[in-house]
């Protein structure tokens, strides 16, 4: 049996082995209750309801802050809006998302890249990191602006403490090409 072959019978059997051992770690979540449960903002319903249920009960604005959920608005290709908090404040015009159920169908992504590309720079318009083209989307989001948490955001075990755990490297690999890229 050749290298190739002995290589590929190894990946079938470790992709067989995580599939059977994912579904009972696996949770299918919704944007809404997963910013509600990492955020502690206590507001439940679509997403699309969010900012104005926050009106007389949080703080809201359009200047990003860590812990705050960044509410969009509802749109012909995203119904219900969206809503996702804010984990990393990069600079004035780009802030990193923590959120669910957007590059991949109930799926949780943790630090992703937004851009502010309002035309005022009041955070009205974004383009948001999308996985499955390993950049930002090509759509620009409407959003309605930041709902301010009034204490830490809440880690996956719902506690307060947040762990900022060191970003390891990610590397790419392929069974037809030898070749990794790390970045």
């Amino acid at each position: 049996m050749n290298f190739k072959a002995l290589t590929a019978r190894f990946a079938l059997v470790v992709a067989c082995a995580l599939t059977m051992a994912t579904p009972a770690m696996a949770q299918f979540w919704q944007c809404a209750p997963y910013a509600r449960q990492i955020s502690g903002i206590e507001i439940r319903g679509n997403a699309n309801t969010w900012w104005s249920q926050a009106a007389g009960h949080y703080a809201r604005g359009h200047a990003p802050k860590v812990g705050a959920v960044l509410a969009f608005s509802a749109t012909s290709r995203m119904r219900m809006g969206h809503v996702a908090m804010v984990s990393e404040v990069v600079s004035e015009r780009e802030v990193l998302l923590t959120h669910a159920n957007w590059s991949r169908r109930g799926g949780v992504e943790r630090d992703v890249r937004a851009v502010d590309v309002s035309p005022n720079g009041d955070w009205s318009m974004v383009k948001v990191w999308y996985g499955p083209q390993g950049d930002l989307g090509t759509s620009a989001y409407p959003t309605k602006g930041f709902i301010y948490s009034d204490h830490a955001p809440l880690n996956d075990s719902g506690d307060d403490t947040v762990e900022q755990a060191p970003r390891a490297p990610m590397v790419l690999a392929s069974l037809n090409d030898t070749t990794t890229v790390s970045f």
